[in-house]
């Protein structure tokens, strides 16, 4: 969840419907940055100011995870500056991975700098959010998977987020994680649920992007609902919008949720 661009509120209802722990990537975030210092305040805010902000509406556990999305990463010079000073925000506390990663437009500079952070993470051995594209979505989940496999990085600790039933089929072709984003135009509830029954929920995470545009911080619990009300085992439901998540980013040293 994108909880930067939320209201205090949204944090509470969250914690009303359920919600202990959260981890918000760094996104676009509405405007094309001008500078790299830019990223790095970002950065700041959402590993200090959002963390405390979680713990101090709703006793919310927030985690972040950062990176240089593909949008901004079409503009080479500042993109070199934002991944020379990424390593040091990778170590930070409360900091469980890189991400969101991936293509755009499908540029080369979005393939230079996916590469360059994906063996960021390796070398740190930390998970991965990678974004697939908008548009041409199965030719971008196709690129992606190239990339990873090229590249030979360990896919268990990748999600490839944002699939939607065009892609599925292409992100299982790997042993990265899949992620279904609950929002207007990219994937509703009634059909991520359609996909897990034809699927199964092994490797299967729910998220929402709560961000400016229309969107919703309590998708992922409405979901979790959904999935009761159509007679799902109440313990596959828990996998998926609990256990999964939590396997995930556990292997992030710096992921301490407990219950």
């Amino acid at each position: 969840m994108h909880m930067v661009s939320r209201s205090t509120s949204d944090y509470e209802r969250a914690r009303l419907a359920g919600v202990e722990c959260c981890v918000e990537p760094a996104f676009w975030s509405g405007t094309d940055k001008q500078h790299a210092a830019s990223f790095f305040d970002y950065f700041e805010q959402i590993i200090e100011f959002e963390t405390d902000r979680a713990e101090r509406a709703a006793g919310i556990d927030h985690y972040v995870t950062v990176g240089l999305e593909p949008k901004e990463a079409n503009y080479p010079e500042m993109a070199e500056a934002v991944m020379d000073g990424l390593p040091e925000y990778l170590d930070r506390e409360h900091v469980v991975g890189l991400g969101e990663i991936g293509l755009d437009q499908g540029t080369e500079a979005e393939e230079y700098a996916f590469r360059r952070q994906l063996r960021m993470a390796e070398e740190r051995e930390l998970p991965v959010i990678i974004h697939t594209p908008h548009t041409q979505k199965p030719e971008g989940t196709e690129r992606l998977v190239e990339m990873i496999q090229d590249e030979d990085v360990t896919e268990e600790r990748i999600v490839i987020d944002h699939n939607t039933e065009n892609t599925v089929d292409i992100s299982l072709q790997t042993d990265c994680w899949l992620g279904f984003t609950l929002y207007p135009g990219k994937i509703d509830a009634e059909t991520t649920i359609d996909i897990l029954e034809e699927y199964g929920t092994d490797k299967m995470l729910l998220n929402s992007a709560a961000d400016w545009d229309p969107s919703d911080p309590l998708a992922v619990p409405k979901a979790r609902d959904k999935m009761l009300d159509r007679g799902w085992d109440r313990d596959e439901v828990r996998k998926v919008v609990y256990d999964n998540p939590r396997e995930f980013f556990g292997q992030s040293p710096n992921f301490h949720y407990e219950v």
